[in-house]
C-alpha cells in the first residue's frame, strides 16, 4: 500500500513568511542625560516664575495702603495756602483739589468738566445734601471769577475760600476711619454738619 505525500503549495509557503519588524530605539546614556536636563531646566523655570509671584505677593502686602481721598484733599488744602499771596494760583490749587477730591470720594467727573457742566450733573445727584450743593456752586463760581474774569479778591476772601473746601471735605468725610490698634472712630467732621455759607463766621 502506497503512502500519499501532500507537498505544500507555493503560495501557502510565502503566506507564511512574516513581514520584518521595524528597528525598536534602546535609549541611550546619552538621549537619558538630554532627558535629564530638560526636566532640571522645566523645573527650575517653574521655580524662579513661583519665587518671582511670591515676592511681588509679598511686597504688594507690605505697601502702604494709599491716602483716602479725603487725606490727599486735605494735604493739597494746606499746600495751596503757600501761593495765598498770589490769588489766580492758589485759587486754582484750592478748586484743583477740591474737584479731585469729589472725583475720588463720589465719582464725579469734576475736573474734566466745566462749572457749568459738573454743577448740572451735581444737581442729579444724591452724595451731597441741598445746602453742600449750594455752598458747593457759590464756591466754584466764586473760584471761576479769580480763574477767569482776573478777579484779585484780598487775602481775607481768599482763607473764605479756602475754609470753605476744608469745610466740604470734613463733611463728607467718610464717618469712620480704621485706628491703628484696630479700634473704630469717628473722624473729625463725621458727624453730620450744617453747611454754611462762604464767609459766614462760626
Amino acid at each position: 500500500m502506497g503512502t500519499n505525500l501532500t507537498v505544500p503549495s507555493y503560495e501557502a509557503a510565502t503566506n507564511d513568511i512574516r513581514d520584518i519588524k521595524p528597528l525598536v530605539d534602546i535609549p541611550t546614556a546619552h538621549d537619558w542625560l538630554w532627558t535629564a536636563l530638560l526636566v532640571i531646566v522645566v523645573v527650575a523655570v517653574c521655580y524662579l516664575v513661583w519665587r518671582l509671584v511670591a515676592a511681588r505677593l509679598r511686597l504688594k502686602a507690605l505697601a502702604p495702603a494709599p491716602e483716602p481721598p479725603h487725606i490727599r484733599a486735605k494735604k493739597r488744602l494746606m499746600e495751596a495756602l503757600e501761593l495765598i499771596g498770589q490769588p489766580e494760583p492758589f485759587v486754582v490749587a484750592v478748586s484743583g483739589a477740591v474737584r479731585s477730591y469729589l472725583e475720588e470720594r463720589f465719582g464725579l467727573r469734576a475736573p474734566e468738566r466745566t462749572t457749568e457742566e459738573f454743577l448740572r450733573e451735581l444737581s442729579e445727584s444724591p452724595v451731597l445734601t441741598s445746602e453742600q450743593k449750594e455752598t458747593l456752586e457759590e464756591f466754584l463760581k466764586r473760584s471761576d471769577l479769580v480763574k477767569f474774569a482776573r478777579y484779585e479778591p484780598p487775602e481775607s476772601e481768599l482763607r473764605e475760600l479756602h475754609t470753605a473746601a476744608l469745610r466740604l471735605v470734613d463733611e463728607t468725610a467718610p464717618v469712620q476711619e480704621q485706628r491703628m490698634d484696630g479700634a473704630h472712630a469717628p473722624v473729625r467732621g463725621s458727624q453730620p454738619a450744617q453747611p454754611r455759607a462762604i464767609g459766614e463766621v462760626r
